[in-house]
């Protein structure tokens, strides 16, 4: 740990300024991510990496900058799940026609700012009483530590990490170039049969991203997700054709059964799963609010705090909560139309922000911030939200369900910063870092993705439509469809019911794993995310789960272990980046062909997505 009579400085200019651009960059990136595969991933290692990197070039430079380069990094890049997850929903339903770039930074950095605050408290009962691991927290705080302590000696540790980031970034983004740019191959590889009437279905995305997706989060959660899918696609599609019947294509029917019916099985598992960790987390809860004013009082006393336990003052993060329910109220009151329904709402989404703040850290404590999946706590809001507003504004609404996206927005917003912030702080803590300074960069990071957010959604929109086969938002399409759902009296209610049942059997479950003291859990919310994705989108997410499990059976060590985690950020960093830089031209031109289309070589998606899951296996399990 840093030495605590000395600390080195944390902010400063050049810190700072490399956080903002790498929290933009990385926002663009995991939105598009997002949109296309339906799950984010933290980008906390590969900004601590680029960050030395690029520190590494200026004389002073330490350990607690590079720590602060990662927070405001990373802020970006959660605040991305929060609107793409939300946000494209309004454009799905028809309530705007085009993605408004004020309203997307003022929602996004309303939440983001909201998130922050919320989990000040949360600090010392998650982190020091609970003692949550927060793995990614860990790993990022290792990668720091081996970085400083190569720079003791020479720099090539961390060149390497960069060569390495950058020659899968540049396979990731030629990869993405050819398959979108010049459609030389398809997406996925898929196909269904008919027996006796059944469908069965099955597929696979050939994208390097979602193999790297897999491989951070690991195998259980790599597993649970897979399992979702085929609980979707192996047993909930053949029991509902061979019931209802269908009619045309098996692989067309299989997906307009799955998109119409049975991924809101996926909705009643995600609501179960969000009250269950909410309950969960009452008890620390309380505990990290009691610690926080005991802490004003030991403050006002004269006391001295250390400075390695130094938050936001709590006082202060209630006044800067009451501040920004102001354009909170006025975001609603544009909507609604209502200064009575407005306030109601505003308070609502105070109650849910706060609530599922905490679950989304608790929940990145426990198995990572890569897998925590806030798209469950925002469906649950959603659903309460149209249900409220139902009953005060009728079925007749026309601005209903676009007021409980709106209120979903925020709180999702806040949850994905949430569980952010409680992983940085956990780096932090390790290192012996001021985490009032991370708060205040994790702020920062907010609002440098703020103002770039809206311009992404809008290129992307421009180049793919948000919510085609090409640029699914499976998220987004999911809070259309239960919005717009309640109101219009279509959502399948039966499914959230058996959705729902799911849920329960699994938290039954995971509870028997937990009294046996099993190292395979089965959190109810992962089990649901895989329900809902496209089983092409499970597949390849699996395959990397399980190389991630290989590499550690293997006895490669922490080195190649450290690597695979550098290459998938690579891959994922370069895929991403370059579906941004296909879309570009064709935003400015309008022409949907402005690439030329390359016909004849569809066989070569399959061979390089082999090979690209042959080089992640060969890197992660070589000694």
């Amino acid at each position: 740990m840093t030495d605590q009579s000395t600390p080195f400085p944390e902010i400063t200019l050049k810190a700072v300024v490399l956080g903002v651009v790498l929290s933009a960059v990385l926002a663009g990136a995991n939105a598009y991510l997002g949109l296309f595969a339906g799950m984010t991933v933290s980008a906390s290692i590969p900004a601590a990496v680029i960050s030395m990197g690029v520190l590494s070039f200026f004389k002073k430079s330490n350990i607690l900058e590079n720590n602060i380069v990662q927070t405001a990094a990373s802020a970006g890049e959660s605040l991305a799940a929060g609107v793409i997850f939300t946000i494209p929903a309004l454009v799905l339903m028809g309530y705007w026609t085009e993605f408004d770039y004020l309203e997307i930074a003022k929602i996004s950095a309303i939440g983001g700012l909201i998130g922050v605050l919320f989990t000040v408290p949360l600090r010392r009962a998650l982190i020091i009483e609970a003692k949550l691991r927060y793995p990614e927290g860990i790993a990022t705080a290792e990668v720091l530590r081996a970085g400083e302590a190569a720079k003791e000696k020479t720099t090539a540790d961390a060149s390497e990490g960069i060569r390495l980031i950058g020659l899968a970034g540049l396979a990731g983004g030629l990869m993405k170039l050819a398959q979108q740019g010049f459609t030389m191959w398809h997406a996925a590889v898929e196909g269904a049969r008919s027996v006796g009437g059944v469908i069965f279905g099955i597929g696979s995305g050939l994208s390097p991203a979602l193999i790297s997706v897999g491989y951070i989060v690991g195998r259980n959660i790599a597993i649970l997700v897979f399992s979702g899918g085929l609980i979707s696609w192996a047993f909930a599609i053949p029991i509902y054709s061979a019931i209802y019947g269908y009619e045309g294509d098996p692989m067309e029917a299989a997906w307009q059964i799955w998109n119409s019916q049975i991924r809101y099985l996926g909705v009643g598992a995600m609501v179960v799963g969000g009250i269950w960790s909410l309950l969960k987390l009452m008890k620390p809860l309380a505990q990290g609010i009691k610690a926080s004013l005991d802490a004003v009082k030991h403050a006002q006393s004269g006391a001295a705090i250390r400075r390695e336990e130094r938050d936001f003052p709590i006082n202060y993060v209630g006044i800067g909560l009451l501040a920004l329910l102001v354009p909170v109220f006025f975001l609603y009151v544009g909507v609604l139309e209502s200064a009575s329904i407005a306030a109601l709402l505003s308070v609502v989404m105070m109650i849910f922000g706060f609530l599922f703040s905490a679950v989304a850290a608790y929940m990145a404590g426990v198995v990572g911030s890569s897998n925590n999946p806030i798209s469950g706590v925002t469906i649950a809001t959603i659903l309460f939200t149209a249900l409220l507003l139902l009953a005060l504004l009728g079925t007749t609404s026309k601005s209903g369900a676009a007021g409980a996206i709106l209120v979903g927005a925020v709180v999702c917003c806040a949850a994905a910063i949430g569980g952010d912030n409680l992983q940085d702080l956990k780096t932090g803590h390790i290192l012996g870092a001021t985490p009032w300074k991370q708060q205040l960069m994790q702020c920062v990071g907010v609002i440098a993705a703020s103002v770039v957010l809206g311009l992404v959604l809008d290129i992307l929109h421009t180049a793919y439509v948000i919510g085609s086969p090409t640029l699914s938002a499976p998220q987004a399409t999911l809070m259309k469809s239960v919005a717009n759902g309640v109101f219009t009296g279509n959502l399948p209610w039966n499914m959230v019911a058996f959705g729902a049942i799911i849920g329960v059997i699994i938290i039954l479950i995971d509870l028997r794993q937990e009294s046996m003291g099993s190292d395979f859990r089965v959190p109810v919310l992962a089990v649901a995310v895989g329900i809902y994705l496209p089983i092409e989108l499970s597949v390849p997410i699996f395959v990397g789960g399980m190389i991630a499990h290989m590499g550690d059976r293997s006895g490669a060590g922490e080195s190649a272990k450290r690597k695979g985690l550098l290459m998938a950020s690579g891959l994922i960093t370069g895929e991403a980046l370059m579906g941004i830089l296909v879309a570009v031209p064709i935003f400015i031109t309008a022409e949907k062909d402005w690439w030329p289309a390359v016909e004849g070589l569809t066989f070569l998606g399959p061979i390089l997505f082999l090979a690209v899951i042959y080089w992640v296996y060969r890197t992660v399990t070589r000694k």
